[in-house]
């Protein structure tokens, strides 16, 4: 490691191993929580140094999540005081150069291309207690320098651009781990997946239909439909056209007779789609309290309910008669260990799954990304340039002479 004094401009090519002692990042502190335009803020920092069984790498490229959003809000949990941390620097998806390594690291190199899963082992190798690199530990990807355990790396696809490989990890892995390890989708299943074409939907849609499933994507508008068909998806159910599907606590009456009748609606149409009078074997779940009460419906007789989160309230209200005398289960599922994701990462290597990026973002433009994301203005994944000069680039040979290869 060759230290450099100076501050180096975000995206300026660098002998590898030469370190500069700070850095250009976007934190999050306590004093201005609020909406991304007003939590992400650029500041220059001291470089992290990697510790025992850590790596220290070059981010080229950085993907947006939700979490960076919820870290910004200071909700619905407060993890600069959860974790006693001062600052967090956003961001749980990277792709880079591996730049330094710290003591007891084998098998990685400096100059190594890698992709960064999330699951930052408080015990690696003992224990599987977790917390979320970029959102629970505060140094994430939205930085010139990141750092992470050695267990974290995934080699990077060689044929993806560092703003495509950037764009997939936390999402891509979690929908895999729903899937593959938690759920065991078989050949022929039905998987119904809310939020279809959204970070999770869109690999949820490719996994299932690349382990020979029959993915029904659920989409909130109709050009989001042609995606999903175009990802696997068998057919595409938008749910503007149910507007009394989703569970509200606070429904009248009236409103609960029309919550269910939409229900049903709702199922008679993955009827149509199917040709057949089944349901879901799968319900791939993530949104939560407005869609769990359809979903414990709709899945058939012995079906599974996987869920892994619960972006509109974790309150869960359903009628568990369906549940207990269709004997169907609900899965928790929790992002994934390190096996998973270098089983999930080389499903991407090997072009069965790809990304499925819609957007990129310069350095500059990293708190509007997160803004449109909180606006729900974006679908698919998206990425933003770090360290990578221009989008196209594959390697990082290519930055330092100055070429896309496309």
């Amino acid at each position: 490691m060759n230290p450099r004094s100076q501050l180096v401009p975000v995206g300026e090519a660098l002998v590898l191993g030469e370190l500069p002692t700070q850095m250009h990042a976007y934190v999050i502190r306590a004093g201005r929580f609020g909406v991304p335009t007003q939590s992400f803020v650029p500041e220059v920092i001291d470089v992290w140094i990697p510790g025992p069984g850590e790596v220290l790498v070059r981010v080229m490229a950085a993907g947006v999540n939700f979490n960076g959003i919820w870290a910004g809000l200071g909700s619905p949990v407060n993890i600069l005081a959860n974790h006693g941390l001062d600052l967090v620097v956003p961001g749980s998806d990277a792709s880079g150069v591996v730049w330094a390594i710290g003591e007891g690291v084998t098998g990685w190199k400096v100059g190594d291309e890698v992709v960064l899963h999330c699951n930052h082992l408080l015990e690696p190798g003992a224990s599987d207690l977790q917390t979320i690199w970029g959102y629970e530990t505060p140094d994430g990807a939205f930085a010139q320098f990141t750092r992470v355990q050695s267990q974290q790396l995934l080699r990077k696809p060689p044929q993806l651009s560092w703003e495509e490989a950037a764009s997939y990890g936390l999402t891509y892995y979690t929908a895999h781990r729903m899937l593959v390890d938690r759920a065991k989708v078989q050949p022929g299943e039905v998987v119904l997946v809310w939020g279809a074409a959204g970070g999770l939907g869109v690999f949820a849609v490719q996994l299932a239909a690349a382990m020979g499933a029959r993915p029904i994507a659920v989409v909130s508008s109709d050009d989001k439909a042609e995606l999903c068909l175009r990802l696997g998806a068998v057919g595409v159910i938008n749910r503007a056209e149910f507007p009394a599907l989703h569970f509200r606590d606070d429904m009248s009456a009236a409103e609960q007779a029309a919550h269910g009748r939409a229900i049903r609606a709702f199922g008679e149409r993955i009827w149509q789609i199917l040709g057949e009078r089944t349901g879901p074997d799968v319900v791939f779940e993530h949104v939560g309290k407005s869609t769990f009460p359809a979903s414990v419906f709709l899945a058939n007789r012995y079906g599974r309910i996987v869920i892994c989160g619960a972006t509109t309230g974790y309150q869960l209200t359903f009628d568990v008669r369906h549940l207990w005398m269709r004997q169907k289960q609900i899965i928790g599922s929790h992002f994934a260990d390190a096996d998973s994701c270098r089983r999930a990462n080389a499903l991407m290597r090997d072009g069965k799954v790809k990304p499925v990026l819609t957007r990129v973002f310069t350095w500059e433009e990293i708190p509007e990304a997160h803004q449109l994301m909180y606006e729900n203005k974006l679908h698919g994944t998206v990425a933003c340039l770090v360290g990578a000069a221009r989008p196209g680039l594959t390697s990082y040979g290519e930055s330092l002479v100055g070429r896309a290869d496309r």
